[in-house]
């Protein structure tokens, strides 16, 4: 009888340890993004942490709403179908709204907006739409800068290739693969400093000004939680106070 009192007894505890675990657990949302788009978010190197501008910003929205937010790193190109799959609650990765994104995901109003960049190698003798004219252009699976590449391609002709990660992009530019990759300005900015064989250029057929904004499932009773926070923390000032930290003087 004993024993049996002690199995019972053992089996409230463990279930009641797993019922506190899961009440803890609905207060943790896990972030959904690509940590190879430096500033919006990248690993660090001394510590092998995530960082970067959304996930400063998605903490000051945990914190806004209640949640501790952990995070998580996909391919850019499958992270709505990670979310859909209930790996990863809501994404904040430099991503922007489009028709087809939102028939799979519920969007925020955005919260930082950035515009396009032509990165080249300096002695490439690329200045203008033109002169990709039977070049190679890189661009990321799956983003904007993908579907406006393929868009001026049309007019222009010049081949599209993609890859998954940005330094993928970048290397494939060093090594004379691609004549040119499509990034944005706030993540070129980096790659420029860093590699003074390259160069930017602002042209205007890939001119495309757009806001990075906060997915989430199609329905989710996050979204309005979301929208009022967001709202309160560029009220405040949360929101300048990381643009000055991450972007510096570009916005």
């Amino acid at each position: 009888m004993k024993k049996i009192v002690g199995v019972l007894a053992a089996s409230a505890l463990s279930i009641g340890m797993l019922s506190a675990c899961n009440k803890s657990d609905d207060k943790t949302l896990i972030l959904g993004t690509s940590a190879d788009y430096k500033p919006y978010e990248f690993i660090d190197t001394k510590n092998d942490k995530i960082v970067g501008f959304d996930v400063d910003l998605a903490k000051a929205l945990g914190k806004k709403t209640g949640y501790t937010i952990k995070v998580k790193d996909i391919d850019f190109t499958s992270l709505i179908t990670a979310m859909n799959a209930d790996k990863v609650d809501f994404i904040m990765a430099g991503m922007k709204k489009t028709p087809e994104r939102a028939k799979n995901a519920d969007f925020t109003e955005p919260y930082f907006t950035d515009q396009n960049e032509i990165v080249v190698n300096k002695d490439s003798n690329i200045k203008s739409v033109e002169d990709l004219k039977g070049k190679t252009v890189g661009v990321q699976a799956g983003s904007i800068q993908e579907t406006k590449a393929i868009e001026v391609s049309k007019k222009v002709g010049f081949k599209v290739e993609n890859r998954n990660r940005i330094p993928e992009m970048v290397e494939e530019l060093k090594a004379g693969r691609f004549d040119a990759v499509v990034i944005e300005q706030s993540v070129a900015s980096g790659y420029l400093n860093k590699f003074p064989e390259m160069q930017g250029e602002l042209m205007q057929d890939f001119f495309e000004q757009s806001g990075s904004a906060v997915a989430l499932p199609k329905g989710s009773k996050l979204t309005p939680k979301f929208e009022k926070a967001l709202k309160e923390l560029k009220a405040d000032g949360t929101v300048d106070k990381l643009v000055k930290k991450w972007f510096g003087e570009l916005k």
